[in-house]
């Protein structure tokens, strides 16, 4: 397996770059002694994300005609979740 040519981790320079270590983030932080984990983190020690939906979407592979999709995508953001608006109608759901 090749490793990533660019990494994703940011870079700080200073200490005045990092980001502030607070006791919450102590709290959730995993703990080691040496090679042994004492204590698994707790929940994630960045944002907590997106709640997980009762229906999530799941992604397909689609053929559509050029300028179909042409069209949809000059609508703007939002233009998939506005085809998923309009299949459902055509589905009478």
């Amino acid at each position: 397996m090749r490793k990533n040519a660019i990494s994703t981790k940011p870079v700080w320079h200073d200490s005045d770059d990092a980001p502030e270590l607070t006791d919450d983030f102590f709290d959730r932080a995993a703990i080691w002694e040496g090679d042994k984990l004492i204590r698994p983190a707790n929940g994630t020690l960045t944002r907590p994300g997106r709640p997980r939906l009762d229906h999530p979407k799941r992604q397909v592979t689609l053929r559509l005609d050029a300028d179909l999709l042409d069209q949809l995508r000059a609508s703007g953001p939002g233009w998939q979740s506005r085809i998923n608006t309009l299949l459902r109608e055509a589905a009478g759901l």
